[in-house]
């Protein structure tokens, strides 16, 4: 048997929020998280009651010894997780909004330890595994990280794997675009279920609508893709030629976006895993991100096994 069901890599940023709305040059007080579309999805999966394996690196500082000690208290495996001797911890400051729009937020990870992960983390343990799951976030941090995504997506598909792979665009982190669109299509032809946004599809493709934009991947050898539409829901196809369109879930309120493609894709990612029909992954990934705009934090939606399990319940009483 296999010690874990999925793989995730990257980085864990330490996240200052601001206790207060406004310009956070003008905020004095900040509550402490973490931070990270990787480490989100990971700990989404988790709470859903899979086995999840976290590979990255932190700084041996308080804040690295934070984002340590939160990921272990979700149920994650760390054991893969190197402390760096030299190079710090990254973070990040929050603004808050409680009315839906997108928060001001200001990196500190330029040379952060997690930009030093390289393909000497690797090791046969990290292949006992059904799934990997990346994004385009680590190949922009250094061409190390670059490197590792590469060769870690190429043996969990050579081990019987599937990979999983969400643009998760940051056009700050590149040079430039044309590099961005290159380098993160050339991981996403590697992945068997692509989770792209609609408008990084309309970038990385040149295709403007979703069926365009499904159907270049697919012509390049990915097995499924379902692209986020925000509010209106997501799109999805295969390789088979099936397709559909699911509605978004409605909200009373919209708090914070941050963190809604994150759950879209624990959603999406742990139906599949259970053998769940696409249409129906995709269904429960609009539930999950509809759930993760609701609140303030960048996981705190993240529904747990119960709470996915009631709602299911609820689908077939009315069905």
């Amino acid at each position: 048997m296999l010690k874990h069901d999925v793989l995730c890599f990257g980085e864990t940023m330490a996240m200052f929020v601001a206790e207060q709305p406004g310009p956070l040059a003008q905020v004095k007080s900040f509550s402490k998280a973490i931070a990270g579309a990787d480490s989100n999805v990971a700990i989404g999966l988790r709470r859903l009651g899979l086995r999840v394996n976290w590979l990255s690196r932190v700084g041996n500082d308080s804040l690295g010894e934070f984002v340590l000690h939160s990921l272990r208290e979700e149920g994650l495996d760390c054991s893969q997780v190197q402390v760096d001797p030299v190079f710090p911890t990254g973070w990040q400051l929050k603004q808050r909004c409680d009315d839906g729009s997108d928060p001001q937020v200001e990196y500190f990870r330029r040379g952060s330890a997690a930009s030093r992960m390289s393909t000497l983390q690797l090791n046969n343990e990290l292949l006992q595994v059904r799934h990997v799951h990346a994004t385009g976030i680590p190949p922009a941090l250094s061409a190390s990280c670059r490197e590792l995504s590469h060769q870690l997506l190429n043996a969990i598909r050579s081990a019987g794997g599937t990979v999983s792979f969400d643009p998760n665009l940051r056009p700050r982190l590149w040079p430039d675009h044309a590099t961005m669109i290159r380098e993160v299509n050339a991981l996403a032809f590697k992945a068997d279920w692509l989770l792209p946004g609609i408008e990084e599809g309309r970038l990385l493709t040149g295709r403007d609508s979703p069926e365009g934009v499904a159907e270049y991947y697919l012509e390049r050898g990915v097995q499924c893709v379902a692209i986020k539409l925000g509010a209106q829901g997501a799109y999805w196809q295969d390789a088979m030629g099936q397709q559909g369109y699911v509605p978004g879930q409605p909200v009373a309120q919209v708090v914070d976006t941050v963190g809604a493609g994150d759950a879209f894709a624990v959603g999406v990612l742990s139906a599949l895993l259970e053998r769940l029909p696409l249409g129906v992954a995709v269904a429960r990934g609009n539930w999950c991100g509809s759930r993760a705009v609701q609140y303030r934090g960048d996981m705190d939606g993240l529904p747990l096994r119960a709470e996915l399990d009631q709602y299911q319940a609820t689908l077939s009483l009315q069905a």
